[in-house]
């Protein structure tokens, strides 16, 4: 980020007296020259000075501008209107909780769900169903409710699909976690699924995290899990990593840290075209105004749309959920500002990009506000809902 005698700020070497042999200073001293002596020295500590000065003017300055210059590109990709008919496709989907399945949702709970998500575009819900175990298995005693979920949700809002949502925590950045380097762990996540399934959910919902772009075993896991759901006529989807919003990002954020965050435009391409819906986990920026997040958001989109197959369900996260911290700060990333961009990103990009939604995360956390911004940016105008 740097030793034996080396020169001074102004390339002046320094004179060293051997350790435990200081007669000679002692000699200069007593001999009535001091000022000869130290001018030079005086002369050679305000010119280092001078330079640190400067130094920390300068650091600062370089790390600064950079930074200025990428929060204003930002704020200016938020500019900008809209194109007609950017709503909903009626293809939008939402992160829901473990407590679906375990018994602490009931009849009422899911008529008044029902009655918020009916004239919205939401057609998926991801249902947290997992934990995996770190092994890739999937213990049965955690979705006792499963079954009722689903037929309820078959019989109240037709159309809807419900999927289950399995994560698991990543060995990547510590020696805990899933190995996905482990043949016999991905086959279990694929037994997993299979599990899922057959308990009646019509897809299953991948999200491992860190993911680390270019990540192959995870490729093979999405292959071999795409077997198995389309044997089924069932959906499989990914929650995704945002795209380096500069080349290579990713990259350089590794030389510095064990969490890189983003995935190469490339990777973010190779994980769409093994699956049937990506959804971007376009929150959590640590950016600190409303309007560079909207514009990063109109960003994140663009790139995703860019090497998404139109085949292949696209859809951007919402916040849906307020807290304030270093990843995220509640007054900045808001709903309001993220379908904005959303709207930007596919009008500039894809305007008429048919499987195309937003994912709200997550149920549990929404409050009316986030579910009013969602409507009116949005729906909009709801209609018939489209098919698969």
């Amino acid at each position: 980020m740097t030793r034996a005698s080396p020169p001074t700020a102004t390339g002046t070497p320094v004179r060293v007296v051997p350790a435990g042999n200081t007669s000679g200073a002692h000699t200069l001293r007593r001999e009535g020259t001091p000022v000869a002596q130290t001018e030079p020295k005086a002369a050679d500590g305000r010119r280092r000075k001078r330079w640190l000065r400067r130094l920390a003017v300068a650091v600062p300055l370089v790390l600064l501008v950079p930074l200025l210059t990428a929060l204003t590109a930002l704020r200016v990709n938020y500019t900008g209107d809209p194109a007609d008919g950017t709503y909903t496709r009626n293809r939008d989907a939402i992160w829901l909780g473990h407590a679906w399945v375990d018994g602490r949702k009931d009849d009422a709970d899911l008529a008044a769900f029902a009655r918020r998500v009916r004239t919205t575009g939401i057609r998926d819900l991801y249902v947290h169903t997992g934990p995996l175990e770190h092994d890739g298995t999937l213990p049965k005693s955690l979705y006792p409710e499963a079954r009722w979920l689903i037929d309820a949700v078959h019989r109240d809002l037709p159309g809807v699909r419900v999927q289950a949502y399995l994560g698991d925590v990543l060995a990547t950045e510590g020696p805990d976690g899933m190995r996905l380097d482990d043949a016999g762990t991905r086959a279990a996540v694929v037994g997993s699924a299979r599990q899922v399934l057959d308990a009646g959910y019509d897809g299953v919902h991948l999200d491992l995290e860190p993911l680390h772009s270019g990540d192959r075993d995870y490729l093979s896991l999405l292959d071999d899990v795409r077997e198995v759901t389309r044997a089924r006529d069932a959906r499989l989807s990914v929650a995704a990593h945002q795209i380096d919003p500069l080349p290579a990002l990713h990259t350089v954020f590794g030389f510095f840290t064990e969490h890189p965050k983003w995935w190469s435009q490339e990777y973010f391409g190779q994980v769409a075209r093994r699956v049937d819906q990506i959804a971007v986990m376009s929150y959590d920026t640590a950016l600190p105004l409303e309007g560079t997040y909207g514009g990063y958001v109109a960003q994140q989109t663009s790139l995703a749309l860019e090497v998404t197959p139109p085949t292949t369900h696209l859809l951007m996260g919402l916040p849906f959920y307020h807290e304030s911290n270093f990843d995220h700060w509640g007054h900045a990333e808001t709903v309001a500002a993220a379908v904005r961009g959303v709207r930007l990103g596919l009008s500039r990009t894809d305007a008429d990009r048919r499987l195309f939604g937003v994912a709200p995360y997550i149920d549990f956390a929404a409050t009316d506000t986030n579910w009013k911004e969602y409507r009116d940016g949005w729906v909009r105008q709801t209609g018939p809902r489209s098919g698969a």
